[in-house]
């Protein structure tokens, strides 16, 4: 049994939380930013059984800005 810490990204979508794990591409949502992180832990969990010998990269994760008319 390996341990492993993941990227979580979560943004609001109408009434939903999505949350995203970068590493591995999977996707989640959930009413809650709790249970959206939950399910997305379970939908990793499962990638990863069925695709345990990836190779898992830490995301490079920064800001930028852009200008534009309001």
């Amino acid at each position: 049994m390996t341990t492993k810490t993941f990227t979580a990204i979560l943004h609001k979508e109408e009434d939903m939380y999505v949350a995203e794990c970068p590493e591995v591409g999977t996707v989640s949502q959930g009413h809650t930013i709790e249970e959206a992180i939950a399910n997305l832990k379970e939908a990793t969990e499962l990638y990863l059984e069925e695709f345990p010998s990836l190779k898992l990269d830490k995301p490079i994760l920064t800001t930028f800005e852009v200008v534009y008319n309001a």
